[in-house]
């Protein structure tokens, strides 16, 4: 069993985050990262046009943690070409998603690499828990078969994502065009090429569900998820003509 973990411990994580004007939650966040269990990561931020005191709190944590690569963005790039820009720098065998206002659960990274692993995944997902509700999310949709519920709305949380990644850059890696539901998206390109997609059936995530990307930009979130919609749509109706 030892013997096992140790050859698992040799697959590096890239752990990305992209932060705006995160100074409210970033501490806790990257405290969350620092604090996992499997210690084989490198944690990739970038500071995308902040404004507030993310450019310090950011300098601080990086003087105590050489883990930590800081990029910055003269100008607010949004979330998908930051995340692009930090898998083009990622030295690691899995990409791992944070988002700047949640928490990862100390096993979160171990939990993910040995799921991969041991179901010879592409990528997975965790299931996570509402900050202010403290209800766990998506929790009625998880009896639902995942390919079903994916025609009708993302059942995957973007922060809990663990990929390959050789997977992410074959598939050209976020779709640029997509300012709002990248991951929605991403999941789509992942899924209708035939990769490997699952959710872990492990709460390993606590995620903020006040003034985020998706409470915050509703409208634009739902324009963008109609469009992988569409596409799912065509897919279908293409599969059955073959």
């Amino acid at each position: 069993m030892i013997w096992v973990s140790v050859i698992k411990n040799t697959k590096k994580v890239s752990c990305l985050m992209s932060v705006y004007n995160g100074e409210n939650y970033l501490e806790q966040s990257v405290e969350s990262i620092l604090r996992q269990t499997y210690d084989n990561f490198e944690f990739l931020i970038v500071n995308d046009g902040s404004n507030d005191n993310t450019e310090i709190i950011l300098k601080d944590f990086k003087a105590k943690d050489n883990r930590i690569k800081i990029f910055d963005n003269n100008i607010n790039l949004g979330l998908t070409k930051s995340l692009n820009k930090l898998i083009s720098n990622a030295k690691g065998d899995f990409i791992a998603r944070q988002d700047a206002d949640d928490i990862s659960f100390p096993e979160r990274f171990k939990s993910q690499v040995e799921y991969l692993s041991k179901k010879n995944l592409d990528a997975c997902t965790t299931k996570a828990v509402g900050r202010q509700s403290q209800k766990v999310l998506h929790n009625k949709t998880s009896f639902i078969p995942t390919k079903v519920v994916f025609k009708y709305k993302n059942p995957f949380i973007h922060g809990t994502l663990m990929i390959k990644t050789g997977v992410i850059k074959k598939i050209g890696m976020y779709n640029e065009i997509f300012k709002f539901s990248q991951d929605y998206k991403l999941f789509y390109d992942l899924m209708s090429n035939g990769y490997k997609v699952e959710i872990l059936n492990e709460c390993l995530y606590e995620l903020n569900e006040k003034e985020n990307i998706s409470s915050l930009f509703k409208l634009e979130q739902e324009e963008y998820a109609n469009k992988v919609k569409y596409d799912i749509k065509l897919k279908n109706i293409y599969f059955k003509n073959k």
